[in-house]
């Protein structure tokens, strides 16, 4: 591994968390690295709607099959993308974009010493479906991923899934 890479390589999936809440000015960098992710034509269809609510995030654990850390967590961040303003009207971009979004959110978790999982929400439509009754979401926003967020109970170590047999130069061959 690269050790200009680290940062890249350190960002694991974390599922346990302290109970030391996650402070404003902290949610606030996170926020702006998300919203630091590129976006095609630059109109960043995107919203997020943090979650501190130990009742609401009880209730988002029991949405999303795999997020029972939520329960627990003490900070979660719902990305959702705006289909008023995604690019050309066309939903694949405002996919692309919202899932940029979520990697820079996932990297500067880790990079600030916070540990993050993010929680598969589209497009499964129960979900998200669910997930906007819960937050309220209007009509032209889409819950497209959860991402609990807190304190690392656990460190898992840095590693990379590096494999050169999916690796092709010039064409796949």
């Amino acid at each position: 591994m690269n050790v200009k890479l680290a940062s890249i390589f350190a960002r694991r999936s974390v599922r346990k968390f302290t109970s030391e809440p996650v402070d404003d000015l902290t949610v606030k960098d996170l926020l702006e690295a998300a919203m630091a992710g590129p976006s095609a034509m630059a109109v960043d269809p995107w919203a997020f709607v943090v979650v501190r609510e130990r009742e609401r995030l009880a209730e988002m654990a029991e949405i999303l099959p795999y997020g029972k850390m939520l329960g627990h967590a003490p900070l979660a961040i719902v990305v959702c993308g705006d289909r008023n303003r995604t690019h050309r009207g066309l939903e694949s971009y405002m996919i692309q974009d919202c899932s940029a979004a979520v990697q820079n959110l996932l990297l500067a978790a880790s990079m600030l010493g916070l540990g993050a999982c993010w929680l598969g929400t589209h497009p499964n439509v129960e979900r998200m479906e669910a997930l906007g009754r819960l937050l309220a979401l209007p009509e032209h926003l889409v819950a497209f991923a959860t991402l609990a967020i807190g304190h690392a109970a656990e460190f898992p170590p840095p590693r990379t899934r590096y494999d050169a047999t999916r690796v092709y130069y010039e064409q796949y061959k």
